[in-house]
């Protein structure tokens, strides 16, 4: 899931400056599951934005949806009526979701309540924890499941640094050396053999090269 959390007030109201009709807009995804921009939370910020226009003496309407998914444009479509209505819109989505509002609705400004922070698992309750860079190269088959790209401090490909001690990274002693977990995992399936092979230099091309990247499925495009 793409995990994210909502910019502070401050500079939420900075951005809406001299805008008096403003629509909240949440996704019932990702970042309802993260608990940073579903139903709840637009309703918490529209209600902060209410308060902080009273204080400061102005009139202000702010607009509140949450629709279910902000990155697919089926769901984006239903925004159609009333949008241009507003001076902005307060997206409570991923980045991905603001510039699918943004680009389905020329002319409207489009301005991100959150920041969007990385791919990743509920940990407990309340903390998420990075997974994945979505580096378009994916090494799992051959470091038990665990990803050093993502997981390791430093993104080696080969075995820890010379930093680690007692499983435990040199940047944190909260943070567990990612090669420590990768070869206990491939110790618990008897796969050990899979570290005596060298990673190739990372081909950082399938992460970003030319442009955004893009999946073509031919099989199954209209």
């Amino acid at each position: 899931m793409i995990v994210a959390e909502r910019k502070s007030l401050d500079e939420i109201l900075a951005m809406l400056q001299g805008c008096s009709r403003v629509l909240v807009v949440g996704c019932g995804t990702c970042v309802t599951v993260c608990m940073a921009g579903g139903e709840k939370e637009v309703g918490v910020l529209a209600s902060l934005l209410r308060l902080a226009a009273q204080r400061e003496g102005r009139t202000v309407e702010i607009g509140e949806t949450t629709i279910e998914r902000q990155c697919e444009w089926e769901f984006v479509d239903g925004l159609a009526p009333g949008i241009r209505g507003y001076d902005a819109v307060l997206s409570m989505g991923c980045g991905a979701g603001v510039q699918t509002i943004a680009q389905r609705f020329g002319g409207v400004r489009v301005l991100p309540a959150l920041n969007t922070k990385f791919i990743g698992i509920p940990e407990k309750q309340g903390m998420w924890v990075e997974m994945c860079l979505g580096c378009g190269d994916c090494v799992l088959d051959r470091t038990g499941g665990i990803c050093p790209v993502a997981r390791c401090s430093k993104g080696l490909l080969n075995g820890p640094c010379g930093g680690s001690q007692g499983g435990k990274c040199e940047v944190s002693k909260d943070i567990d050396c990612a090669w420590q977990l990768i070869y206990d995992r491939l110790a618990s399936l008897g796969r050990l053999d899979l570290l005596e092979a060298e990673f190739a230099p990372k081909d950082w091309s399938k992460n970003r090269d030319g442009g955004p990247r893009k999946v073509l499925r031919e099989e199954v495009m209209l």
